[in-house]
């Protein structure tokens, strides 16, 4: 009798503990903030993975829609960058060009991560090809940029960047407000201080050229 009892009781303890886990998770699916969008909780403990581990909790549409718009946004940074090779001749825009190549590549693998654990495509699928959203250079602005080197370049360079910046940031102060996964408002918050910081330079670049 005493063997049925301490089995009974470890059953009972199981059975009590997979509850509360059950009450747990279905309160980690909820949403109290009152952000904007859908929420959607946080990838499944029992299947974890280096992807969806690199922005773990619960998400919302905004956290999504700033990883698929900041993702191609970055991407035509890193054109304007690799454009500077062989074209820009001033050495503080030489600096920056690094600076951005540095940080914004490894920025772009952490978004790709992000969109592949939450289940969601790397382009939110408009057809625009991003040149809709804000800063984002034109086709014609992209072959007037490769079309120029030395000073010339380095003017246009420095104008164009400002605006693209100037859209980055615009996105990232978005997700500040209306994301909700804190490692998304956490990246939101490196573009937003580096980028205004870049663009302060770039100004005073632009203005002594």
């Amino acid at each position: 009798m005493h063997a049925f009892a301490h089995r009974t009781t470890r059953t009972l303890a199981l059975v009590g503990a997979a509850a509360a886990a059950g009450l747990l998770l279905s309160a980690c699916g909820t949403d109290g903030g009152g952000t904007s969008g859908s929420d959607h909780s946080g990838p499944s403990a029992a299947a974890p993975s280096t992807a969806t581990a690199a922005a773990p909790g619960p998400f919302n549409d905004a956290d999504v829609m700033f990883a698929q718009m900041m993702i191609p946004h970055h991407e035509q940074a890193l054109e304007m960058a690799g454009l500077a090779e062989g074209r820009a001749q001033d050495p503080e825009v030489k600096q920056l060009v690094t600076a951005i190549e540095q940080a914004q590549d490894p920025e772009i693998q952490k978004m790709k991560a992000w969109l592949k654990g939450w289940g969601r495509p790397e382009s939110a699928g408009d057809g625009s090809g991003g040149h809709a959203m804000a800063g984002m250079l034109s086709d014609k602005d992209m072959q007037g940029l490769a079309a120029v080197t030395g000073r010339d370049f380095d003017r246009m360079f420095a104008r164009l960047m400002i605006a693209h910046h100037d859209g980055a940031v615009a996105m990232a102060e978005d997700e500040r407000r209306n994301g909700r996964n804190a490692t998304a408002k956490s990246l939101a918050d490196d573009v937003v201080r580096t980028q205004s910081a870049e663009v302060t330079e770039l100004r005073k670049i632009l203005d002594r050229l």
